[in-house]
């Protein structure tokens, strides 16, 4: 924190896991440390996560994690109202869409221009914990979306069907 300081620079930490019950137990003691280390921010998706570090963080800022999968306007107002100070908004979205949100809202908004696009919606990744037990909501993806695949027919056994992927998006079926 010194050295980030001293370069007048910000350090936002990420608390955007998708909380099991069994992270509760820790997760007060953890927002409390990030509170005295004077973090500049913390971005968190999960709702149960934004309703502890509202009581824990004082009035460090809460931005919304793109892995919250926000949108459009009327779910940015809903975050905003929570006290998020800052939505990341999802990735998939559109420069129109982005526009659209904009003209309705008047919250800060800010876009990832790079990064990896998952087949599964900002991050909600189900594959990676899948097939090798390492949970993508929780900081471990092995990037399975990166891996090639084809859709095998039971009935027809070595004849691969190619997976279709469009502007919006992969799909499996």
């Amino acid at each position: 924190m010194e050295y980030t300081q001293n370069l007048g620079r910000k350090i936002y930490i990420t608390v955007n896991i998708f909380a099991h019950e069994e992270d509760f137990s820790v997760l007060r003691s953890y927002l409390k440390q990030l509170r005295k280390l004077e973090v500049d921010g913390v971005i968190i998706s999960d709702p149960g996560v934004l309703s502890v570090a509202r009581e824990e963080i004082g009035d460090i800022p809460i931005h919304l994690s793109t892995q919250a999968n926000c949108t459009n306007s009327c779910s940015a107002g809903f975050w905003f109202s929570q006290g998020v100070q800052r939505i990341i908004l999802a990735r998939e979205l559109t420069l129109k869409e982005i526009a659209a949100i904009r003209s309705k809202t008047a919250g800060e908004l800010e876009i990832f221009v790079h990064g990896a696009m998952c087949m599964s919606y900002s991050g909600r990744c189900l594959l990676s914990n899948y097939l090798t037990g390492r949970d993508a909501n929780r900081g471990e993806c092995t990037h399975p979306c990166r891996w090639g695949y084809a859709l095998v027919e039971e009935k027809r056994p070595g004849r691969y069907f190619p997976l279709e992927e469009d502007d919006r998006g992969s799909y499996i079926f």
